[in-house]
């Protein structure tokens, strides 16, 4: 028999700056029975290319998630009502060793996701998309990727090294753990090291939504092309903050300007209501380059908008599991 989902503290009897500082001050993993979805976080910035301090950023977000409510009126929701959502604390990394960094956060996602649930992972830099693409490769097979950024990310090495945060999805592909017929950068803008950038990505099987095409076209044209080319198969969502205009988000570290706003990327995602979202990270929040606590504030609101579109699939998913039951 299912129990009622464990939701977090009231803020009208708990004031929103006291208590555990949790994602939206939801519980802990350790004190609910089982989780649908888990938020962990990843203290890793190891694999940056320029200005550090992304280990910082989950931390940040969470503190930025302590204003956020629990009706979602944009999708009609109460995501914490429908879904046990709990958070999981930080995974452990080392900050010396970029490999066993990896290896550590590709074995816990597959911990945090043995009982089924789904992870939403709060960085960190990009390098960490890699092992948690294989994670939910290893759960679901080759996923559907699409990378929100201003980067594309695909570049082969820095300095001679594989594994950067400019360089997890060329190792995607390579690992065959990514569906090449979907694949999708959102976001993208500024200048490159050259065009073969551009033909290398295309090679790789990756569509480009530049924040341009979204200034013109607008978010329910590019709602509807991503959702074409991504169908029914499973989703995995990764998005680097810096996909936002640093007008909205100055707490990265690797800024371009021309970025799309915090309202395009949160109803762009809004879009995705009902695709099959298995997984996602919010990555690069950098707190030292914040300012005013924007980037940590539009981070919490794009994860809590990832947490419900996963509250809704898991609830549909269990009103299915419950008619074909009666059937």
């Amino acid at each position: 028999m299912s129990t009622q989902p464990i939701g977090p503290i009231d803020s009208s009897k708990t004031p929103r700056y006291a208590g555990p500082a949790s994602f939206a001050r939801l519980p802990r993993l350790d004190q609910v029975p089982r989780a649908d979805i888990v938020v962990a976080g990843v203290p890793f910035d190891t694999g940056v290319s320029y200005r550090p301090g992304a280990r910082f950023g989950p931390t940040h977000i969470r503190e930025g998630s302590r204003l956020l409510r629990p009706y979602h009126p944009a999708l009609d929701v109460s995501p914490f009502e429908i879904a046990q959502v709990a958070d999981a604390g930080d995974i452990a990394v080392n900050p010396f060793d970029i490999h066993e960094a990896i290896d550590t956060i590709q074995a816990a996602a597959l911990e945090l996701t043995a009982g089924g649930a789904r992870l939403v992972t709060l960085g960190g830099d990009h390098t960490i998309a890699l092992p948690l693409l294989r994670a939910a490769a290893e759960r679901h097979g080759p996923v559907a990727l699409l990378h929100f950024d201003a980067h594309l990310d695909t570049w082969d090495t820095y300095f001679g090294a594989e594994y950067t945060h400019g360089t997890p999805f060329r190792r995607a592909v390579e690992e065959g753990i990514l569906d090449t017929e979907a694949l999708s950068h959102v976001g993208t803008r500024g200048p490159l090291y050259g065009k073969r950038d551009l033909t290398d990505d295309r090679r790789f099987g990756f569509g480009i939504v530049t924040s341009t095409d979204v200034y013109r076209q607008g978010v329910d044209d590019v709602v509807a092309k991503l959702r074409d080319r991504i169908g029914t198969r499973p989703l995995y969502i990764s998005i680097d903050i810096d996909v936002l205009d640093p007008a909205h988000a100055p707490g990265t570290g690797t800024p371009e300007a021309g970025g799309i706003t915090s309202r395009e990327l949160l109803e762009i995602l809004r879009g995705f209501d009902g695709l099959n979202l298995v997984g996602a990270d919010v990555v690069e929040v950098a707190p030292a380059y914040d300012h005013a606590d924007l980037t940590g504030i539009a981070a919490s609101h794009v994860t809590y908008d990832l947490v419900t579109l996963l509250a809704t699939r898991h609830a549909q998913s269990e009103n299915s599991t419950r008619h074909r039951s009666r059937h």
